[in-house]
C-alpha cells in the first residue's frame, strides 16, 4: 500500500477544510440571528433608556402624588394589636380589607410595627407608595407617587423596585446579548481576511471607551 492510499490528498484536506468552515458559518449565523431576535426589542429599550438616564436632569418629570383614606373594619382590629415580629407582613385578610380600602395591596410585603402604627413601603418602578394603618383605630392613610413613564422605564432599565421577573429577564437578555456580541465576534473572524478594516475598527471601537475613561474621568 502506497503513501497516496493512506493519506488524504491536498484537494480532499481542503475540502474537509471548506465544509468544516462552511459547518461553523452555518452554526454562528443561526445563533447570532437567534440571539438577535430575542435580544432586539430589549436592546432597544435598554439602548433608549441609557439615553434617558444619562439626560436626567434635563427631562423635566412632575410628580403626581394621590392620596387616599379608609377605615379597617373593626372586627380585624384585634389582628393589629396582637404582638408581631419585626418586618411581619399584614394578616391575609387585613392585606385584602387594606387593597378593598384604598386601592393598594400590601400582601406578603415587609411591615413596619410600631406601638401606634403599621407602616407598608410599596415602591414601583417609576414612583413611590406607602400604606400606614393606626393600630388602635384601624384609620388607613396611602400615598401613591406617580413620575411619568420616562422615569417608569428607567427604573426598569436600573431593574429598579421591577420583582423577581424582571430581575430574572435582565439576567436571560443579558446572556442573548453575550450570545449575540461572542457570535458576532467570531463571524468577524471568518470573514476579516476579506474585510481589512475588520479589526482596526473592532481596536477603534475598544479604544475609545478607554482613553475616554483614562483621559476624562477622575
Amino acid at each position: 500500500m502506497n503513501a497516496s492510499q493512506t493519506s488524504p490528498s491536498p484537494a480532499t484536506i481542503a475540502k474537509r477544510k471548506r465544509k468544516w468552515r462552511s459547518w461553523w458559518l452555518k452554526q454562528l449565523h443561526s445563533w447570532h440571528w437567534i440571539s438577535a431576535a430575542l435580544s432586539l426589542t430589549a436592546m432597544l429599550l435598554f439602548a433608549i433608556t441609557g439615553i434617558t438616564l444619562n439626560h436626567a436632569a434635563s427631562i423635566g418629570a412632575k410628580p403626581v402624588v394621590v392620596e387616599k383614606s379608609g377605615t379597617l373594619p373593626r372586627s380585624l382590629l384585634h389582628m393589629l394589636s396582637a404582638p408581631h415580629t419585626a418586618d411581619a407582613p399584614l394578616p391575609v385578610p387585613v392585606a385584602k380589607a387594606v387593597a378593598n380600602a384604598v386601592g393598594l395591596d400590601p400582601a406578603g410585603k415587609p411591615v413596619e410595627w410600631s406601638d401606634s402604627d403599621a407602616y407598608v413601603a410599596l415602591p414601583r418602578p417609576g414612583g413611590d407608595g406607602w400604606v400606614s394603618i393606626a393600630r388602635a383605630t384601624g384609620a388607613i392613610t396611602a400615598e401613591t407617587t406617580d413620575r411619568g413613564w420616562i422615569s417608569y422605564l428607567n427604573d426598569l432599565h436600573k431593574g429598579r423596585n421591577a420583582g423577581a421577573a424582571w430581575f430574572w429577564f435582565i439576567d436571560v437578555f443579558a446572556g442573548a446579548c453575550i450570545l449575540f456580541t461572542l457570535t458576532g465576534l467570531l463571524l468577524l473572524q471568518l470573514h476579516a481576511r476579506h474585510r481589512p478594516s475588520t479589526w482596526p475598527i473592532v481596536a477603534a471601537g475598544l479604544a475609545l471607551p478607554v482613553l475616554l475613561a483614562i483621559l476624562f474621568i477622575h
